[in-house]
């Protein structure tokens, strides 16, 4: 059974060099999903029923911006760290302004995605893009992100 063990944590050490790939890749499915949740507030789409889009400069709306133009630069990869940062306090914001006061568990207050963006944002906000990203190109000697 040891054997088995250390074979399979070898496997798992050699996919280390993966590691910068797979962080871009996460970086881009988040945001492509985050995007849409402004697109909702901004344009009314996609949804499965007609909604009202947010009125102009009312905390909806804002949080539209937020999470359409801060979702495309999170999938474009580029100021991932500040906006990173910027997006975790909103979904923190979120998370305590419409969910905490339902209760405590974010599966009974409705509150999940709110917390579970957040903490990805501020992952981001750390680790930063990963290679496939236009801070990558744009700032190459400048960050660590590899």
């Amino acid at each position: 059974m040891k054997s088995k063990a250390r074979a399979l944590h070898r496997q798992l050490s050699r996919s280390r060099s993966l590691r910068p790939y797979l962080l871009s890749a996460l970086r881009m499915a988040v945001a492509l999903s985050f995007v849409t949740h402004g697109t909702q507030k901004l344009f009314s789409w996609p949804v499965s029923q007609a909604r009202p889009v947010a009125d102009l400069l009312t905390q909806t709306w804002f949080a539209g911006v937020l999470e359409t133009f801060g979702g495309v630069l999170m999938l474009l990869g580029l100021f991932t760290r500040p906006v990173g940062f910027i997006l975790s306090g909103q979904m923190a914001v979120a998370y305590f302004q419409a969910h905490w006061p339902r209760g405590f568990w974010p599966i009974l207050n409705g509150g999940e995605l709110a917390s579970i963006y957040c903490f990805l944002w501020l992952y981001f906000a750390t680790a930063g893009a990963g290679p496939f990203s236009l801070d990558a190109v744009l700032f190459k000697g400048r960050t660590d992100d590899r």
